[in-house]
This record gives C-alpha cells, structure tokens and sequence, in this order.
C-alpha cells in the first residue's frame, strides 16, 4: 500500500479513538499532519492569549524543514502506536 494511502487510513484510525490521547500526543498528531498535508508552517503567530493555537502553532512549526513524506511516516507510526492504547 502507498504511503499516501496508509496515511489517509492512519488519519482515520486516528478519528476513531475511542479513549483522548494527552495533549501532548494529540500535538505530535497535529503537527505531523499539518506537515505531512500542507508543508511548512508559514502562517502568522497567533497572539499570546490563544493559547491553544498558539500551541498548534509551536508544534507545527517545530517540523519545518520536514519533508511530506517523512511527516506520512511519522503520523503512520504514531498512529499506530497509539492505537493500542486508545483504540
């Protein structure tokens, strides 16, 4: 199966936790996708009081310089790392 495709399986599987993973791990998840399906984060700051974005903001712009496709494998793995736990 293409990586593109595990991906897209990946991104479901993930949609279908029946547990919420940590904050931290639903970041990791964030970021890699955001990497894996628009690239570099090239998007304005958010301001200091929207915390929660500007957290989603941190941790997508922590994978700059990733390619795409290293972004698919990663989320792939973490996906199903977590499915045992959250599944």
């Amino acid at each position: 199966m293409a990586t593109e495709a595990k991906f897209k399986d990946a991104a479901e599987s993930a949609k279908a936790f029946t547990k919420r993973p940590s904050d931290d791990e639903l970041l990791e998840l964030y970021a890699l996708f955001k990497q894996a399906t628009v690239g570099d984060n090239d998007t304005a700051k958010p301001g200091m009081l929207d915390l929660k974005g500007k957290a989603k903001w941190e941790a997508w712009n922590g994978k700059k310089g990733v390619s795409k496709e290293a972004a698919m494998e990663a989320y792939i793995e973490l996906v199903e790392k977590l499915k045992a736990e959250y599944a």
